[in-house]
């Protein structure tokens, strides 16, 4: 019989969970052309990490100009339309630097409301006299036959169809429905953003829950194409809207943007890898008043820029309020770049390579350098014809970033998923498991359902070996009357092991 085994001692005892995220490459912040400005005026305003408010900027400037024009790309005619994602825990600012970004935006949205204010009580006399008119034929039509039925008819013809309502004047939505905002592209404006600096609100309300996920992702992802919005109900019938565009910057916390990122759903129905997402280092603790920094002169410039955007005319049929942008083209030297840039990332996609682990989003790397280049562009100018090639460089510096913060966010998701699972293993081998030792073959059998694999057993306890929860035995031990080639002893805690 086996002597007892001894009691081994944990220096420091057992360890946290962590997830370890290796750090993010410096925001790219010279390549952000016409934007740079003002996204340094934010950041030396708040000391936020730089990407949080070239996040803003970058999202902001895409709702304004998309509505314009699409770009062209190696693929064909692509919406300007961005959608960004920025995680950043609580106390990063990411408030303060979205608001003087979106300061002109807000004002525009209250001007807007105001005349269409006015515009409804205009309306709305109209419509009850286009009304009483209609139900007053309609009345003389009851009572009469054959020719005055004729007249009628006549009548209601030159009668016209229904006033419209004037448009919602709202350019943005923070957590809307699907069929929300549809309604809100059918009697409202052709171009919105969906904007939030509280985004886990959206990710996990009633959009985005089990029964209605996948429809909203769906849609969100035509309209990322640009493609017609399609609704089909029992009571409205089935309709159809063409030319209507969505810019997206959704600001989280950490833990709500792992859940996101782990998600298969949010991966494989290709949304995730429409996103540039960024998570900076913290500021948090190095935020001193002594180093602020002021520039009033560019964000003013900024929202002087905006304001004049937003209050151009967007090119559209005034009957269907569907958009009808022009489309920019590239230069001969710009589509050189972005087809060298596309094929130095399709290479890195092959086998071995190193963005195997995220081929949806790096197919997708191109397409992306030209939207932003696109948005850079006519955000400088409104007219422009065709992208740079100096623009197109700086396209393709901002969408190398972002697809290295994928890479390194999509690894951190999975590590989160993995760190997730052995907490599970840990508290159920302390509050469940009554025996001192465990084996691959115990958790498989009878642990948590998430680890009812080999592989996922064997890997979540690798993990709380590795922090000191587990210790494991020599091969041969005798565990529970038989020898076993491989099996751990648990750590209850403090520097014991039971």
């Amino acid at each position: 019989m086996n002597a007892p085994q001894p009691i081994h001692y944990l220096p420091e005892g057992p360890q946290p969970l962590v997830r370890d995220i290796a750090p993010g490459a410096a925001y790219p912040v010279q390549a952000l052309g016409p934007l740079r400005e003002a996204v340094e005026a934010v950041q030396g305003k708040t000391q936020a990490p730089l990407a949080i408010p070239a996040q803003s900027a970058l999202s902001v400037a895409s709702l304004a100009v998309q509505g314009f024009a699409d770009v062209e790309t190696l693929g064909g005619v692509r919406a300007l339309s961005l959608y960004a994602l920025t995680v950043a825990r609580s106390g990063e600012r990411k408030s303060a630097c979205d608001a003087p970004l979106m300061a002109a935006l807000r004002d525009h949205e209250r001007e807007r409301a105001k005349a269409q204010r006015d515009d409804m009580q205009s309306w709305a006399n109209a419509h009850a006299l286009w009304k009483g008119e209609r139900d007053r034929i309609l009345a003389a039509a009851k009572r009469g036959k054959g020719e005055k039925r004729v007249a009628a008819r006549a009548d209601l013809d030159a009668l016209g169809p229904e006033p419209s309502a004037p448009p919602s004047a709202d350019r943005t939505v923070s957590e809307p429905t699907f069929e929300g905002l549809t309604k809100l592209f059918a009697a409202g404006q052709p171009s919105l953003g969906l904007f939030s600096d509280e985004g886990g609100q959206f990710l996990g309300g009633h959009a985005m829950n089990s029964d209605n996920r996948q429809k909203t992702l769906a849609a969100l992802n035509d309209l990322w194409q640009g493609n017609p919005i399609r609704r089909t109900r029992s009571g409205d019938g089935h309709a159809t809207l063409y030319g209507r565009r969505l810019a997206v910057h959704l600001m989280v916390q950490p833990t709500v943007a792992r859940a996101f990122m782990a998600d298969p759903m949010a991966a494989d129905t290709g949304f995730l890898p429409r996103f540039l997402m960024c998570e900076p280092p913290s500021a948090i603790g190095t935020r001193m008043q002594a180093y602020a920094r002021h520039n009033e002169r560019a964000l003013t410039g900024f929202s002087e820029r905006l304001r004049a955007v937003l209050s151009t005319p967007l090119p559209m049929n005034e009957d269907t309020r569907e958009l009808e942008p022009r489309t920019l083209g590239l230069s001969a030297d710009a589509r050189v770049l972005l087809a060298g840039f596309a094929d130095a990332i399709e290479a890195a996609q092959a086998p071995g390579g190193d963005l195997t682990h995220i081929t949806g989003t790096a197919s997708k790397a191109a397409e992306q350098a030209a939207r932003i280049a696109g948005v850079l562009t006519l955000w400088a100018d409104l007219s422009a014809q065709s992208v740079t090639a100096s623009v197109m460089a700086d396209a393709i510096t901002l969408a190398q970033f972002y697809l290295s913060e994928a890479s390194r966010l999509s690894s951190a998701a999975t590590v989160s998923a993995e760190i997730d699972k052995a907490d599970a293993l840990r508290k159920w081998l302390l509050d469940s498991w009554q025996h001192a030792e465990v084996m691959v073959r115990d958790v498989v059998q009878m642990g948590p359902n998430a680890l009812r694999e080999t592989p996922r057993a064997r890997a979540a306890l690798g993990i709380l070996e590795k922090h000191g929860w587990l210790v494991r035995l020599e091969a041969g031990v005798v565990v529970r009357g038989a020898a076993r080639a491989e099996a751990w002893r648990i750590v209850k805690g403090g520097d014991d092991v039971v």
